[in-house]
């Protein structure tokens, strides 16, 4: 009897640990590749969405080891802002750290489906590498094998040298019960051999055992995560260095049996575990009803959070270009002549834009403008995500300004699709891929910049594909700040903008809001689905694609007619319900009243299960 009190005690403190926790500890199991979460969300893949914001601003904390030792380094592995990285850590932004010192990185975290996640990109370099030693040992358990293999396309088998790998970083937002106790930050810390709770307490003055669900003995488990609660942003005095931190290499040779050693210890715990079930049951039930009664609250974000700032002035340039990050070069016109030829029309890609050899191999595309490009430049100092064109220097010559991008080599999407090779025209699933790279770069412009901004030119040829046919938006020579969804820094009686993807409030009242890239985003959208350019011609005349695409879908026979507007050279991929689901996106996205559109959070989640069930 009194056993059975006892258990009850452990129980109910279980529970009360549990509903002022983020998250679960997800202990070991993390470490499996097996996992899945088909009996409901699992901390095991990433933390779940239950939180008060469904995004926020984040903090990892990743120890440094070569050849991740540098800001520049580190912010390519966890796509994280250059500047930001240097500054939290109150460094230059070129330092180099010691092996085992441990750097904070600043992420923004986002809901995507029903778990959150900090997007970041990794290119395999090794014909050793797996998904468990990238989640492991590149990320020290930032990242999970199931996720990762969830979130990308290639089996295990067919990871090899210059593969490009979406990694899901764990990351989360507090919970309305860790905000109203003063917590504004969550860190996501990887625990290292003898770590434990109170010590990890003390070290950051956080209640870790509350935030985590955690009892006061419980053991903590290398490369798996916590989360630590922080009232402000965290500081480089909290962190340390640890001495015994190995740097990071391939498998070694062992590595199947490692595997199976390491599940057999994950089975073994499980047996032990067995007789928690039904505490386990209890949790599993209350944490469905919280995150379904979750789903029901709208979270909206306040314009007036979002900060203003003056654009800069062209007398300015030179003060901007002083302040730009290491990594950005100036170069000269000397350099940019040698590199392009003397702008060769063999080097010519397109437009004003050349390619150039900068020595060692390095290539980038090099766009020629005669208008002041402050404002662009500006704005492309403070971005940093994969899926967005990345600035590499900028040269003055007189009048005329160049600036230097990363070189794609595939060209931009309206080429691809044009493309009437059967090696090159893709499948279904390379254009979901295509389509979410696009939806994710705009769903950092609209959320995760301050602030946020439109890009005002969505269209194929301002969409550019990497070797991987990874997709980066370019060409931000439009973009424009925005205060909120429903207002617009100015009205205008100049529309600017591409025939075929302007949408109609902006043509009618001048009005900007992040829904202009929505809309455009649906054009694109039914490019990837029919093939066809933005304008067509039907009957003779000239129609926009999206007027005939939103026409079809209002017919008596829609899907018959739409399987035979949709790219007929995909027809044999019999993969249609795939495009069918697309086209269905596209033109919830061509809605004629704005408010009526999906954001690009939402478009991000649609596109997300529809590339799940491809694989599916």
């Amino acid at each position: 009897m009194i056993n059975q009190i006892l258990f009850c005690f452990l129980l109910l403190d279980a529970f009360i640990l549990y509903t002022n926790a983020q998250q679960s500890y997800s202990g070991i199991s993390a470490l499996d590749c097996s996992n899945n979460d088909k009996s409901g969300p699992s901390s095991a893949f990433l933390y779940t969405c239950n939180g008060q914001n469904r995004y926020c601003k984040a903090f990892l904390i990743y120890k440094s080891q070569p050849p991740f030792d540098t800001i520049p380094a580190i912010s390519t592995l966890t796509s994280s802002n250059q500047a930001e990285l240097a500054r939290i850590n109150d460094v230059t932004e070129d330092a180099k750290f010691p092996t085992g010192k441990e750097v904070i990185i600043p992420v923004n975290c986002s809901c995507l489906g029903q778990y959150y996640q900090a997007n970041a990109t990794f290119t395999i370099s090794s014909i050793h590498t797996t998904y468990y030693t990238v989640g492991t040992e590149a990320y020290q358990g930032l990242s999970t094998c199931s996720s990762l293999i969830r979130a990308n396309p290639h089996s295990e088998f067919s990871l090899v040298p210059g593969t490009e790998l979406n990694v899901p970083l764990r990351c989360a937002c507090p919970t309305s019960n860790q905000t109203k106790v003063g917590t504004k930050y969550l860190l996501t810390y990887s625990v290292s051999f003898g770590d434990n709770i109170t010590a990890l307490s003390d070290r950051f003055n956080a209640s870790i055992k509350n935030a985590n669900g955690l009892q006061e003995k419980e053991t903590l488990f290398p490369l798996t995560t916590i989360l630590i609660p922080f009232p402000t942003e965290p500081s480089s005095s909290q962190t340390i260095i640890h001495k015994e931190q190995s740097p990071f290499s391939p498998p070694s040779e062992n590595y199947p049996e490692r595997r199976r050693r390491s599940k057999r210890k994950l089975y073994e715990g499980v047996g032990i575990g067995g007789a928690c079930f039904l505490l386990v049951l209890s949790i599993i039930l209350f944490t469905i009803f919280m995150f379904n009664k979750r789903k029901n609250i709208g979270v909206s974000q306040s314009g007036n959070e979002r900060s203003k700032k003056n654009f800069v002035q062209p007398e300015d340039l030179r003060v901007e270009i002083a302040s730009f990050e290491q990594g950005l070069r100036l170069f000269t016109f000397q350099e940019i002549q040698k590199a392009t030829e003397n702008f060769s029309s063999r080097n010519r890609i397109n437009g004003s834009v050349y390619r150039g050899g900068f020595g060692r191999g390095k290539i980038l595309a090099v766009k020629r403008m005669k208008l002041d490009v402050s404002k662009e430049v500006k704005l492309l100092k403070n971005i940093n995500h994969f899926n967005l064109i990345k600035l590499q220097g900028i040269c003055q010559n007189d009048a005329t300004f160049f600036l230097l991008f990363e070189y794609m080599k595939k060209g931009s999407l309206r080429d691809w699709l044009n493309s009437q090779s059967p090696d090159e025209i893709g499948s279904w699933t390379r254009r979901i891929q295509i389509a979410l790279d696009v939806a994710n770069g705009l769903h950092y412009l609209h959320s995760f910049t301050k602030p946020a901004y439109v890009h005002g030119d969505i269209r194929s040829t301002n969409v550019l594909l990497n070797t991987s046919l990874r997709a980066k938006i370019a060409n931000f020579s439009l973009a424009r700040a925005v205060v909120n969804e429903t207002s617009s820094v100015s009205l205008t009686n100049h529309v600017v903008g591409t025939r075929g993807y302007v949408a109609p409030e902006y043509i009618q009242t001048g009005q900007v809001t992040s829904k202009i890239d929505v809309y455009a985003f649906g054009v694109v959208l039914s490019e990837l689905v029919t093939g066809k350019d933005a304008i067509i011609v039907q009957d003779g005349r000239e129609v926009m694609l999206s007027a005939a695409v939103v026409s079809i879908t209002k017919t008596e026979y829609a899907e018959s007619e739409l399987i035979s507007f949709i790219d007929q050279r995909l027809i044999c991929d019999d993969r249609t319900e795939l495009a069918l689901r697309m086209a269905q996106l596209s033109v919830a996205c061509l809605t004629e009243e704005p408010t009526k559109r999906p954001s690009m959070e939402e478009v991000v989640s649609a596109l997300l299960k529809i590339r799940a069930d491809a694989f599916n």
